[in-house]
Parts: C-alpha cells; sequence; structure tokens
C-alpha cells in the first residue's frame, strides 16, 4: 500500500502595523476639561461666595475663597502682575500652544466645525457649503451656543442661580440684558462667519508671540533632517485647520493644534516609518535643557516673588477693616458743656462669613468719651459693607482731639482700629 505524504504549506503572514500615537484625542480631552471648568466654576460657592466672580456693585473681586475689594488695590495690582507675568512665561516656554489646546476661540470653532461636516456640510474658505436645510440647522445651533457663552461669561459678574432667574421670570435689569443680547450677537456672527479668520488675522496673541519667541520655544515643525523622507501626500496640509504648509519652515499662522503631526503619523505608519512632524524646543530641537536660558529664568523667579507675595499679602490680611470720617452734612458743636461730633463709620467684612462686631472709641490721655449710635451686634454679611453714624460727645476743649475707633470681635479681639480728629471747640476759646 502505496502511503501519501503530505505537504505542510506555510501562508504568510502580514503583520499588522502598530496603531500611531495620536495627540487628537489628547488635545480634545483636554478642550473638554477646560470647557466644563470655565462653566461650572461660577457654579461652585462654597459657603455661598463664589469661586471667581467680580462684582461690580460692591467692587470686590471674589477669587478662591477670598474677597478683594477696590479698597486693597494693592492685592488687586499684585493679582494683574502675577497673570500678566504667568501669560508672558506661558508664551517664552509653549508658544502658541495656548491657541490649538486651549483657546476658547479655538475651541468653539473646532465644535462648529464639527457639527458642520456631521450635518453633511463642507468647510470651504471658511463657509459653509451644502444644503439650505442643513446650513439653518447649523445657524440654529450656533445661536444656542452663543447664548450659553454669553450666559457663562455673564455668571463671572453675577450668580448663575440669579441671573437665570431673573431672565426667565422677566425682571433681568435692561443694562444686563442689552450686555447679554450683544454677546450672543458677537459670538454668533464670529461661530457663523469669522471662525479661523480671527485667529489668522485679528488674534493679537500671535503677533505679541512672534516678539516672544525664544530659540529654544516649543514649537511644531518638519526638521530639516527629516525632509529628504516627504512622500508629498500633502495629508498635513489638507488638515490643518490655519491653511498653511508646514514644510514652508515656522509660520506665525501656526497654532500648534498638532492636527498635522497626527496625519502625517497616520500615513507614515502604514508605511512601517515613524512620523516626520513633531515638537520641539526650537526649531533646532535643543531639548528641555535650552529652556534654561537667561529670559525664562528672570521670569520664572519674577513669577514666584509676585506669586509668594500675592499669597501672603491675601492670607494676612485683617478679617475686617474699618474707616471713620466726619459726616459731611453736620458740624461739631457745643451742647450742655459737652461737644458733639458726628461721624461715619464704614465697616467691611472681608471674611467669607457673615460677622458681628463691636465699636469702640477713646481719646488717649484725655476724659472718656460717650458714644451714642449702634456700637453693639452690628451684623454684615460676609463680603459685605455697612455703614452707620455716629455720634461721639467729648469734653470741651481748646485743643484738638484724636479719638481712637476700635472694631471688636465678639470675642474682645480687635480687628481693626481707625483714628479721627475732633477740632478744637470755638466757645472754649
Amino acid at each position: 500500500m502505496a502511503g501519501h505524504g503530505h505537504r505542510l504549506t506555510i501562508m504568510p503572514t502580514t503583520q499588522q502595523p502598530k496603531r500611531p500615537l495620536l495627540l487628537g484625542p489628547w488635545r480634545r480631552t483636554f478642550q473638554w476639561l477646560m470647557t466644563l471648568t470655565i462653566i461650572l466654576l461660577p457654579w461652585i460657592q462654597p459657603g455661598g461666595v463664589s469661586l471667581v466672580r467680580i462684582d461690580i456693585p460692591n467692587l470686590s473681586l471674589h477669587l478662591l475663597g477670598q474677597v478683594l475689594r477696590i479698597q486693597e488695590l494693592y492685592l488687586l495690582l499684585l493679582f494683574i502682575l502675577v497673570t500678566i507675568i504667568t501669560f508672558l512665561l506661558i508664551t517664552l516656554v509653549f508658544g502658541r500652544l495656548w491657541c490649538g489646546w486651549a483657546c476658547p476661540q479655538t475651541t468653539l470653532t473646532d465644535l462648529a466645525e464639527w457639527l458642520a461636516r456631521r450635518l453633511k456640510l463642507k468647510v470651504l474658505g471658511n463657509r459653509l457649503q451644502g444644503a439650505l436645510v442643513q446650513q439653518m440647522m447649523a445657524h440654529i445651533f450656533y445661536l444656542l451656543l452663543a447664548l450659553l457663552v454669553a450666559a457663562n461669561l455673564l455668571w463671572y459678574f453675577i450668580e448663575p442661580q440669579r441671573f437665570l432667574s431673573s431672565l426667565f421670570t422677566g425682571t433681568l435689569q435692561v443694562g444686563v440684558l442689552v450686555t447679554f443680547l450683544v454677546m450672543t450677537a458677537i459670538i454668533y456672527l464670529d461661530l457663523a462667519l469669522i471662525r479661523r479668520l480671527f485667529c489668522r488675522e485679528f488674534c493679537p496673541y500671535g503677533r505679541i508671540q512672534s516678539s516672544f519667541v525664544d530659540p529654544a520655544t516649543l514649537t511644531l515643525n518638519l526638521p530639516e533632517q527629516e525632509k529628504p523622507r516627504c512622500i508629498r501626500c500633502n495629508s498635513c496640509v489638507r488638515t490643518c485647520p490655519m491653511d498653511i504648509d508646514i514644510r514652508n519652515g515656522y509660520q506665525i499662522e501656526c497654532i500648534n493644534c498638532g492636527r498635522c503631526l497626527d496625519a502625517c503619523r497616520r500615513i507614515m505608519t502604514k508605511r512601517g516609518e515613524p512620523g516626520l512632524i513633531s515638537y520641539t524646543f526650537g526649531v533646532d530641537n535643543r531639548g528641555a535643557g535650552g529652556l534654561l536660558n537667561l529670559r525664562v529664568l528672570l521670569l520664572g523667579l519674577l513669577l514666584i516673588g509676585l506669586f509668594s507675595a500675592l499669597t501672603y499679602a491675601t492670607l494676612a490680611r485683617a478679617t475686617a477693616s474699618l474707616k471713620v470720617s466726619l459726616a459731611p452734612t453736620a458740624v461739631s458743636r457745643v451742647v450742655d458743656n459737652q461737644q458733639t461730633t458726628l461721624f461715619t463709620v464704614w465697616i467691611n467684612n472681608r471674611s467669607t462669613e457673615d460677622q458681628e462686631y463691636q465699636l469702640q472709641a477713646a481719646s488717649p490721655g484725655a476724659e472718656p468719651l460717650e458714644i451714642r449710635g449702634q456700637t453693639e451686634q452690628i451684623s454684615v454679611a460676609a463680603g459685605g459693607n455697612y455703614q452707620l453714624r455716629l455720634m461721639v460727645l467729648a469734653p470741651v476743649s481748646n485743643q484738638p482731639i484724636m479719638v481712637e475707633f476700635h472694631l471688636l470681635d465678639n470675642r474682645q479681639q480687635s480687628l481693626a482700629t481707625a483714628t479721627a480728629r475732633i477740632s478744637a471747640s470755638a466757645d472754649s476759646q
């Protein structure tokens, strides 16, 4: 019996290329986190005090549980300086990474163009092209989005609960309503007509960044040594939202979004090769060590110093302030051998809780003074101001009398002191 041989045939296998590491999902996640933070921040009110809010009627700034009033101008100036230096340092180190990853204008534009494509519309030359019905649907969405963004901006000036309640009950102040409608119109026009045109032609940040660019600033570029590997597929050009060609070198319009990097990685991965485009510190790829230069170090040290000063000044400041002045509508006069003087007193509660205070007045080295008016159980709301009038009765004197006012808490601890001067009585001359 003859045997039959069996031949084992091994079929060639094709190794699947590895999936490229794309930055797009990370960028979109970061944008959503930033967006949710901006929307939800005004709603976070520990102890009834907004984390961030500009209170125009009370001329104060709510900042991370602290209430900074206009009288504390030095704190506001420190805060502004810290913000400016932070902005400059981020620009110097990361270039326009803010524009591509965190700027609200980019986030809104990405959302607007994503919706247009979901509605089967084409975005060509910054214009929507497609069926009229889909265009109308897109513009309705843009209007709703503009309403939300405008309301969110106003929430940083008016508590969102009070704003929405006043809006739906028709009791919103005329000035606030007009501001809301104007802002909505501006944002809608931006979403419907301007979008990337603003970043490319009008945004001042790109021009400012160009003056602060450093040899080690983070940039998105195609290194010279990688250009010979380029297969001229143009995928980087087609995906660029700013309509630039990164192969032509550094350009001010580039917002460092990384879309071209992802497009290049997708194409080159299919060929079993790494992508050509990358983020580098400087066009000549100096590495993170290139940031250890004089400009970055000086700005960094300045920022640390200013931030430390702001933190200390904010935490070490008194929890209340006291201001006293002679009442402008009344003059000091002598009644029953006592000189009566009317004072106006302002008490500012800088804490985040309602407080009760007491007032005392004395004249060092002189006879005791008598105070008429509210001096006990003075209730002041958190971050609020309270004004009252006091009458001080002092002995008749031919010399001016200095009066010290003391603001006390319920434990009789002195919180603030203010001095005032009572002029010499004419009757004693």
